[in-house]
């Protein structure tokens, strides 16, 4: 059903310095003026699937049904990647198949839905291959913006009712392109997961869910200086995680610069539970574990890239 005023959001990372966001939404509104354009961000960094899959998943369930989420993080464009329309929770998907829009079905298409089954028994999803030039910009879209020529256009047409299957051909569940992001996954002392979005405050959120620890007393533990040793013979220091003794104490920032130390950040429910300039780890309102810094950037403090692996360790005392 769709709503009374269609929404479309936008995401990209065209940035704001050119007029490709504008022009997006120029076509949109050629189509249908009374569609309200929403822009979830268009600072993506550039050609980062990985970052712009994690901000569509969490801000997908904050709009109503009916809402056409275009997504345009596309390093493939103009390739024979291709070009996608999504049904999803009565709610649509558009942009490139390269793994950008399949973070959200992940649980769907590994569990909850038979992904050999056809579109007409599992309406849950449905996806198409946007190769029907009728619902295009133009028949000859330019090879190096199909956000404009293509997605923008495809949007507008889903918005103002046209019906997914006449927009292409169906596509098999089991082809969508989806990003081979590691997983967490339960150890002897407790969760190891990695970092899956730096924001712009430079928090650095993990990919382990703030319910695996809740109720729970827990800390974050990350190993710095990482680099082998070039002497083969020579053992590295064993991680002093394992020491019971040192799983209560919390180095301080000075500590953190320190390379070859484990560093151990605190839970807290807040920013400001720890003093400014101390490191605190806490779940985020995404629902994810994260670590920022009183006043500060984590992700400068700590130095740590999308994938860096991160220990939640679960105090049992």
């Amino acid at each position: 059903m769709l709503p009374n005023y269609p929404i479309i959001t936008l995401l990209t990372d065209f940035g704001s310095k050119d007029i490709y966001v504008g022009v997006m939404k120029g076509v949109i509104s050629q189509i249908n003026p009374q569609i309200n354009i929403i822009d979830l961000t268009h600072e993506i960094p550039p050609q980062n699937i990985a970052m712009s899959r994690f901000c569509l998943m969490n801000a997908y369930s904050y709009f109503p049904e009916g809402t056409v989420h275009i997504a345009v993080v596309d390093p493939g464009v103009g390739t024979q990647r291709r070009a996608i329309a999504i049904k999803f929770k009565n709610s649509y998907l558009v942009g490139p198949d390269n793994g950008l829009l399949t973070g959200l079905l992940e649980p769907f298409l590994t569990s909850k839905i038979d992904i050999n089954s056809n579109h007409l028994e599992s309406p849950e999803i449905i996806a198409v291959e946007l190769n029907n030039p009728k619902y295009w910009r133009t028949s000859q879209p330019s090879t190096t913006f199909h956000g404009r020529d293509i997605f923008a256009a495809v949007g507008a047409h889903l918005a103002s009712g046209i019906p997914l299957e006449q927009l292409g051909t169906f596509i098999d569940l089991k082809t969508l392109v989806r990003l081979s992001l590691p997983s967490c996954r339960l150890t002897d002392d407790g969760i190891e997961g990695c970092i899956q979005y730096i924001d712009g405050f430079g928090n650095l959120v993990t990919n382990i869910p703030g319910e695996a620890v809740a109720d729970k007393n827990w800390y974050i533990a990350i190993s710095e200086g990482k680099k082998k040793p070039k002497n083969k013979k020579h053992k590295p220091k064993k991680n002093k995680l394992k020491n019971k003794k040192n799983s209560k104490k919390i180095l301080q920032t000075e500590q953190h610069k320190l390379a070859g130390l484990s560093c151990l950040i605190p839970k807290g429910q807040t920013y400001g539970d720890l003093p400014s300039g101390q490191l605190v780890a806490l779940v985020g309102s995404h629902q994810w574990l994260e670590i920022a810094m009183n006043g500060g950037n984590a992700q400068q403090q700590l130095k740590l890239d999308l994938g860096a692996k991160v220990q939640v360790i679960i105090s049992h005392q």
